[in-house]
């Protein structure tokens, strides 16, 4: 047996936690692809700890990472997915192991109709997640490219260290890798960071976090 999320814990009807907490939970390896696009959704996904990625490939190959999933987080292209019977646009991906609880579509159905507290946690979950998808398309058509870049790299630097390609760097600010690799190039050329193959170190995180902080 799992445990709820104190946020939907709290507003759930006895029977409805029961039917919850009997559901399996299951450990998922990084790497795993949860889902395609053209799939359509089996169940409304409850993380209890990891992260998953959800990314939009173009035909083009480009890609952006839209958001992530960690503990407390819905996943929007799920719950659109389950209320309107839309297929998946995205992919899904555990970007590290992951714990989760599958709540398969017919019971989300019933709870969502007879449950008010679920009702409430699922569109207080899905409007969270829309409101951060338009703070997103406001960064991309409106944030210069070098200021998502430091943001990025800071959010994902460990230490001094950031392991991700320029690729991965390119689909999380919804750019080019051509793009990503000229700013990081000036980035080198004023001594703030070095790029090495799959990773780069920052040198001088305080000139990144100034660049971060002229986000939109």
């Amino acid at each position: 047996m799992w445990t709820l999320p104190p946020d939907l814990a709290c507003d759930l009807a006895p029977e409805s936690c029961k039917l919850l907490t009997d559901l399996p939970n299951r450990v998922v390896p990084k790497g795993q692809v949860l889902f395609r696009a053209g799939d359509l959704a089996q169940g409304f996904v409850i993380v209890l700890s990891g992260r998953i990625e959800v990314r939009l490939t173009a035909a083009s190959g480009r890609e952006i990472l839209l958001y992530a999933v960690e503990p407390g987080e819905s996943c929007v292209q799920t719950t659109l997915g389950l209320m309107g019977d839309e297929p998946y646009s995205g992919e899904a991906v555990t970007a590290s192991e992951v714990e989760l609880v599958l709540i398969p579509r017919p019971i989300f159905a019933r709870l969502l109709d007879s449950d008010p507290g679920f009702r409430a946690f699922v569109l207080r979950a899905f409007g969270q997640r829309m409101a951060e998808l338009t703070q997103l398309l406001e960064r991309v058509a409106f944030g210069r490219v070098e200021v998502r870049l430091a943001e990025a790299l800071l959010d994902l630097a460990d230490g001094e260290l950031v392991q991700a390609t320029q690729a991965e760097l390119a689909a999380r600010i919804g750019s080019a890798r051509e793009v990503v690799s000229r700013r990081l190039e000036a980035f080198a050329r004023q001594g703030w960071v070095s790029v090495e193959r799959g990773h780069v170190r920052l040198h001088d995180p305080e000139e990144i976090r100034r660049l971060a902080a002229q986000a939109v």
